[in-house]
């Protein structure tokens, strides 16, 4: 199971990476607030986060 957890952190550090890279600090916002949201089971923050990523993605490319 280590090689496992392995995998997936480099999967979840990968991800924000390119997050990060494609939308910049509002990208990894809406993550972090999406991410702590699930954690916390909190659908007010998990849905804030959620609406920011749809936002970012649909949104004109510069």
């Amino acid at each position: 199971m280590p090689a496992l957890a392995f995998i997936s952190a480099v999967f979840v550090v990968g991800f924000e990476q390119m997050v990060q890279w494609e939308y910049g600090a509002a990208g990894i916002v809406a993550l972090l607030l999406l991410t702590i949201g699930i954690k916390a089971k909190s659908p007010a923050l998990s849905s804030i986060g959620a609406v920011m990523l749809a936002v970012l993605v649909s949104g004109p490319a510069l």
